[in-house]
Parts: structure tokens; C-alpha cells; sequence
């Protein structure tokens, strides 16, 4: 893990950190409209071919960012990385803080660890996380995918991915946190489960830059509090 994020929502939901890994950028889910107005000036600059594949990557982006946020997404990263090949495979990190049914974000947990556990084949598994007790789930499925659909066909385009989630429970008990990593590179699931699991053992509800106790400040000289403090040493 090489740098600390943190992922502020409304002022309903609690701050959280957790460490990014090598590879991945955090994404706008908010883009100033002067951004957006730039990037489309400089989108229809571009020669013919170019620029459809730019409004393609454009129209991809904002419809991912509208679905992030009716989701309630807080936090959204991409990550490229090589593969054994040299190519680029891409990955997508979401975090999200829902509220729990009945307000006690453990029993839920809880409750859902424990069929993991008694159900290996559903894809799930219970965890042990410093931040608190959660779980691990897996699928592949299809998904909506950047480019063109197939010849005839009238959908929009699909790729399969392998998507991996751990729900934690929340700080005060009340909220599920939910670490999300889908990929289309569903033949490195392997890999990607080990980084997923090392974001959320890396999940902390407490700034890690109040950890350290900040140095007493030293009474005036003179004072009562130093002659009190002379006192007792």
C-alpha cells in the first residue's frame, strides 16, 4: 500500500481510509462543469475516428459516474497493470457506506458470514478484518463494457468480469461498508482477490494522522500547572 485516501460522503455517512495500491487513480464522481465544458472543446477538435472513439469513452464515463452516484458510491479508483503478457488490464474500486437492515450493522454481518461459511460453493467467505467482522464474495458475470455491440446486435455492449466484494461492518455499528473491485481480466481473479483483501485489511474508521498523540503542550514558566508538574515529576 502506498498512499492513504479517504472517502467523505454526506454528512450522514462516516469517514473511512484505506490504502490504495501502486497502479490506481482515483476518479472525479463530481467533475466541475468548466472541466467537462473543456473536454468536450477539445473532443471535437480531434480528427474523424478519433473523435468517435473519444465520445464513446465519454459517453461510457458519464453514464458509469450517473449510475456511482444513484448508487451512493463515496469513492471510485481505476487501476491499469500489466499482465503476463504485457497488455493492460484494467480494474475499477468502488467504496460505499449503506445503512444496515434494523440499524445493527453485526448481526447482518454476522448473519450472512455465518451462511458463507456453511455454504463454500455460494462464493462467499467469512472475514476477520482489523477494522471489524465482514465477508468476502465473488461472481462473474456480464456487464456493460466501453465500445461498440456486435454486428445485429441491438443491445449495448457486455464483457464478462469477475467482481469481488467485502462488506465490514461500519464505525458505531450502524452502517455496512462495502469494498467493490471489478475487472474484466477474469483469468487474474486470483491476483485481484489478493488486492482487494489487502485494501480492507488496510480499512481504518480513525485519521491516521491522529494516531500519533500530539506532545503536551509545556505549562508557563511560573505557573501552578508547572509547580504541580514539579511536584509529581
Amino acid at each position: 500500500m502506498t498512499e492513504l485516501s479517504t472517502s467523505a460522503g454526506p454528512a450522514r455517512t462516516p469517514s473511512l481510509w484505506y490504502g490504495l495500491p501502486h497502479g490506481y487513480a482515483q476518479i472525479d464522481l463530481d467533475p466541475p462543469l468548466e472541466g467537462v465544458v473543456e473536454l468536450l472543446r477539445q473532443l471535437v477538435t480531434l480528427p474523424g475516428e478519433e473523435r468517435d472513439r473519444a465520445e464513446e469513452v465519454l459517453r461510457f464515463y458519464t453514464a458509469t459516474v450517473g449510475a456511482l452516484n444513484a448508487q451512493r458510491v463515496q469513492s471510485c479508483a481505476v487501476g491499469l497493470h500489466p499482465d503476463e503478457n504485457g497488455e493492460l488490464v484494467s480494474s475499477v474500486l468502488t467504496v460505499t457506506t449503506v445503512p444496515s437492515s434494523g440499524g445493527n450493522a453485526k448481526l447482518v454481518i454476522a448473519g450472512l458470514a455465518g451462511t458463507a461459511g456453511d455454504n463454500p460453493d455460494v462464493g462467499m467467505r467469512p472475514l476477520e478484518l482489523p477494522c471489524g467482522l465482514g465477508f468476502l464474495a465473488e461472481q462473474k458475470r456480464r456487464t456493460l463494457a466501453p465500445g461498440r455491440p456486435p454486428e445485429g446486435s441491438d443491445g449495448p455492449h457486455m464483457e464478462p468480469v469477475w467482481q469481488g466484494t467485502v462488506a465490514v461492518t461500519g464505525p458505531g455499528g450502524h452502517d455496512i461498508v462495502l469494498l467493490q473491485l471489478v475487472t474484466s481480466a477474469v483469468h487474474l481473479a486470483d491476483d485481484y482477490r489478493d488486492v482487494l483483501l489487502g485494501i480492507a485489511h488496510s480499512l481504518s474508521y480513525t485519521d491516521p494522522s491522529r494516531t500519533v498523540p500530539e506532545a503536551e503542550e509545556a505549562p508557563a514558566p511560573g505557573s501552578a500547572a508547572q509547580q504541580v508538574q514539579s511536584d509529581f515529576g
